[in-house]
């Protein structure tokens, strides 16, 4: 967890920022990089909520919070120009609300929310090479003015962690098509066997994989290997015995 006890209100931006960095970096995975996130902003702006929106084609999705929302994390979506949260993805800009903040125009109520009936919201965008990649909203359950300088640093923070948001999804995308084409290639040399063996076509080899996995409340991949497997160990015997 990010804590700034050795870091005074006379420390320098640098010093907070280059430190935001250095954690950034050690940071591994997707959700752990948002956790991160979330840990210095509230460092820098102390709040009572503060949750992460990421963009994910043309819908923010909330990945991350102060609080935790098991019910809504990574289910929670809203459309860009959406609320005020939509809104800041739409032009890019931040939003500071001191009070009465679900009497602004653009504000959206959602009931698996808390945060919502909170009075203050400061939502800024997070950017990566110009273009918006998600949001984060910091909120306060009382009236709250949000300084200049609180709004700086926490759009700073924004610059900086959104190429890290946005190298830290890539790399989770990238190992789900990673895990996807060893599943497809396992699968298909069950399918063979099954084919071989029973003399089914390809779809009921399929269909049969398919229907073990439910019945064994198994993943595919794993009823695949499971097929393989057995299949080398009979070849093997095979070999051994002549």
């Amino acid at each position: 967890m990010f804590v700034m006890d050795s870091l005074t209100v006379e420390d320098s931006h640098v010093d907070v920022l280059h430190e935001i960095t250095v954690r950034l970096n050690a940071a591994d995975g997707f959700h752990e990089v948002l956790d991160r996130v979330v840990d210095f902003a509230t460092a820098l702006v102390k709040c009572d909520a503060c949750l992460v929106y990421v963009l994910e084609d043309d819908e923010l999705v909330l990945r991350a919070s102060k609080n935790p929302h098991p019910d809504v994390v990574d289910r929670l979506k809203l459309r860009v120009g959406q609320g005020i949260t939509g809104w800041v993805a739409a032009h890019s800009e931040p939003v500071a609300i001191p009070e009465k903040a679900a009497q602004d125009p653009r504000f959206q109520f959602f009931h698996e929310l808390p945060e919502d009936s909170y009075e203050a919201f400061l939502s800024v965008p997070l950017m990566c090479r110009g273009r918006v990649v998600g949001v984060i909203n910091l909120q306060h359950r009382q009236h709250h003015a949000y300084r200049r300088r609180e709004i700086r640093m926490i759009s700073t923070v924004g610059f900086l962690v959104g190429a890290e948001i946005e190298l830290a999804r890539l790399e989770e995308a990238n190992s789900t098509l990673t895990e996807q084409l060893q599943t497809r290639k396992i699968v298909e040399r069950a399918k063979g066997i099954l084919q071989r063996d029973l003399g089914l076509n390809e779809e009921q080899a399929y269909l049969a994989i398919q229907r073990q996995s439910r019945q064994k409340r198994k993943p595919m991949k794993e009823i695949a290997e499971a097929i393989v497997l057995s299949d080398d160990v009979r070849g093997n015997s095979q070999v051994q015995a002549t």
